[in-house]
């Protein structure tokens, strides 16, 4: 009779070994079922957790470079609907101004026929440009009386006029078009002194 040392029975899977049963050698585990490492092991959930934290990395890139491309698109395309805008804008402009060309050509027709049709020819265009002006927002100021307003109005000279009140507009040499906000042109005038 041969006398070897008798194995222990197996501890069961999960089960805790009573005190004194040794412990499995390393990589019993894998010699058993192939089982990967434990919780605590390395490679375990911290593993798992930098590979979650991989892939939520990615897709917030992913996100960040689709916002980036959304931006650039509407960059894109915010330019091209000012593009269209200013020539839209450019033909609202000139075609208010073509009945102007066109009477100005009428009037040059009938330049030989009466000059006194040709003065009221010219005033009737004169007045259809500066309603044209007018239609765009620039209203024509040409006040006398008035105090001068250094928002609206440019001094091109100052005269003695004892019968106007000092700093007021005494002539105006050029009529501006516009408000204070949205002036095309000041008024060119001139000013009483101030005594």
């Amino acid at each position: 009779m041969s006398h070897r040392p008798q194995q222990p029975d197996p501890v069961p899977e999960g089960a805790v070994p009573e005190p004194g049963q040794d412990l499995p050698a390393p990589g019993a585990a894998e010699a058993r079922g192939g089982e990967g490492p434990g919780p605590d092991a390395a490679g375990g959930p911290a593993l798992r957790h930098d590979e979650d934290e991989a892939a939520a990395l990615a897709e917030l890139e992913d996100r960040w470079r689709r916002a980036l491309a959304d931006l650039d698109n509407l960059r894109k395309r915010q330019a091209r609907e000012m593009e269209r805008e200013r020539a839209a804008e450019r033909a609202r402009t000139a075609a208010a101004l073509l009945p102007v060309i066109d009477n100005l050509e009428l009037a040059l027709s009938h330049a030989e026929a009466d000059p006194g049709t040709i003065v009221e020819g010219v005033r009737a265009v004169r007045d259809q440009a500066v309603d044209a002006l007018a239609r765009l927002g620039y209203e024509r100021r040409a006040e006398t009386g008035v105090p001068f307003d250094p928002a609206r109005h440019e001094v091109v000279g100052v005269v003695d006029d004892p019968e106007a009140e000092p700093g007021t507009v005494v002539q105006v040499l050029r009529p501006g078009y516009g408000d204070t906000g949205n002036q095309l042109r000041p008024v060119a005038v001139t000013v009483a002194r101030r005594g």
